[in-house]
């Protein structure tokens, strides 16, 4: 075996320094551990679904990883697991003959893939078993695989190291597996309700679409700074006006704030537009699509989240701001009034960022405070001060509410919507008070988008945009506690492997 092909191992490594032997032994007889690819028409849990009695003796060839492996002398049982699932092989000596059998013996390991044919039987211990006929190496393993009793556990390998944990536990395999069919559920069900799927741009001239701070970077051709989007919501917005009534997108977005077990800097969001709709319509079309995701991805309507069991066959509920400060805070009108809530505030040790807050931006801070964790079962929550909603409408009967709606589940924020501010004289002023308050050192305000401004002049119809994290949904709808457990390669600070 030449350098150039030659792994090269790792120090103290010495279960890889002798995979490193076997793979030079190898190619010393010529024999090539890392082939070409052979047809694999069949699957693990396809035997598994086709055995009988009378179809006992059926021909497959499959491909797997081994995942266990026994000997008994001239006998040998592995183990192998694909895409699909997991099948026992069954090797004989008198089968594969002397040399092909030491060669299996001594030379195949845990974690390598390999190639079998075979016909099916069943043991004696009634399991479903392929006796191979024929079986080569795919590609060699040169590492040893998680302890096969507990899995994969150190859930600092299983960020970094999301192949292995993906080999190593069936539960987050089946995990993956479902994210999946809940963002095609959601896809099919847009699509179906006459949705234009778009893409937008990711790399924005101006961050936009949402109250964050950006992540910076610069284009060399340019010579101009750019940012990663915050959300795609002002492009879409933009296709609105263009005549796409109905658009939407699943895509990243990027937030250069804090890590926690419900955020990660790169996540997912599901965002769509209803042009001649409003918050109120969006709130029952939210409400009608994620039951029928979960009625589709999920065994029942009643999940279990930690502790709690989520109903999503009951009927939402629905309150404002106000109303749950109340009822969670558990206290009266008079005790949130204008003149009473600094008091409130002070007592339980919230500061604003602004001394000159609004106290519709009081009540907001006190409602994170006192009722945002609180709200376990599907609830809207309605009646948004305007000062933190900069691009929704105000509402008629009260300007100084937007309308706009949130949607929490197991005490986080799954959803955002409002009806889209389409005045562009409105816009333009709150974009400039964004501007004052980005200049007085709120990072996250927006920056005054002219482009956007002058697109609304050309006239936006009445719409409301919904927001969905797709990362928090599947978070709820897996019984999932951490945002990392959801996201197959988490945002994580840079690591040399060892």
């Amino acid at each position: 075996m030449n350098d150039s092909k030659k792994p090269s191992p790792e120090h103290g490594a010495s279960e890889h320094a002798v995979r490193v032997q076997k793979v030079t032994a190898m190619h010393e007889r010529g024999t090539e551990p890392w082939p070409a690819a052979r047809p694999v028409p069949n699957t693990c849990q396809q035997v598994l679904k086709e055995f009988t009695d009378k179809t006992e003796g059926a021909v497959y060839t499959l491909a797997g990883r081994i995942v266990a492996m026994r000997g008994h002398g001239k006998t040998a049982f592995w183990v192998i697991q694909d895409v699909s699932g997991r099948l026992q092989l069954y090797l004989r000596k008198d089968e594969l003959g002397e040399e092909a059998f030491q060669h299996l013996m001594h030379d195949f390991d845990l974690g390598d893939i390999v190639w079998a044919r075979g016909i099916t039987f069943r043991t004696r211990m009634g399991e479903v078993t392929l006796q191979v006929q024929e079986i080569q190496l795919l590609s060699k393993c040169l590492h040893p695989l998680p302890e096969k009793f507990h899995g994969l556990t150190d859930t600092e390998i299983r960020y970094r190291q999301r192949y292995l944990d993906l080999i190593s536990n069936p539960e987050s395999r089946e995990k993956f597996k479902k994210r999946s069919l809940i963002v095609r559920a959601m896809r099919n069900y847009l699509d179906d309700h006459g949705f234009l799927e778009v893409e937008t741009p990711m790399l924005h001239p101006i961050p936009g679409g949402a109250t964050a701070r950006p992540f910076v970077t610069h284009h060399n051709a340019f010579d101009d700074e750019f940012f990663l989007r915050v959300s795609p919501e002002l492009y879409l917005k933009r296709l609105v006006i263009g005549g796409f009534d109905r658009v939407y997108e699943i895509n990243r977005s990027f937030r250069n704030e804090g890590v926690s077990t419900k955020h990660n800097p790169e996540f997912t969001m599901a965002e769509f537009y209803m042009a001649h709709h409003n918050y109120h319509d969006a709130m029952d079309f939210v409400e009608t699509m994620l039951r029928a995701i979960v009625e589709k991805t999920c065994d029942g309507m009643q999940l279990p989240f930690g502790d709690h069991t989520i109903d999503f066959a009951k009927p939402f509920v629905r309150m404002t701001i106000k109303e749950a400060v109340i009822t969670y805070g558990e206290f009266t009108e008079k005790q949130i009034a204008p003149e009473k809530i600094d008091g409130v505030l002070k007592k339980l040790n919230v500061t604003l960022a602004n001394s000159k807050a609004s106290h519709g931006e009081k009540l907001f801070a006190l409602f994170e405070e006192v009722a945002e964790d609180k709200l376990i079962q599907p609830t809207f929550i309605t009646e948004f001060p305007i000062e933190v909603s900069p691009l929704a409408k105000r509402s008629v009967d009260n300007p100084a509410f937007a309308d706009r709606f949130e949607l929490f589940i197991t005490g986080m924020e799954i959803a955002n919507a409002f009806n889209e501010l389409n005045e562009p004289f409105d816009q333009a002023e709150r974009f400039h008070k964004q501007v004052e308050a980005h200049k007085a050192g709120d990072i996250e305000a927006h920056r005054y988008d002219a482009d956007y401004v002058h697109a609304l002049e050309y006239g936006l119809p009445p719409t409301v945009g919904v927001g969905i994290g797709i990362d928090r949904l599947v978070m709820v709808l897996t019984n999932t506690t951490s945002i990392r457990d959801v996201i197959l390669f988490p945002t994580l600070k840079k690591k040399d492997i060892e």
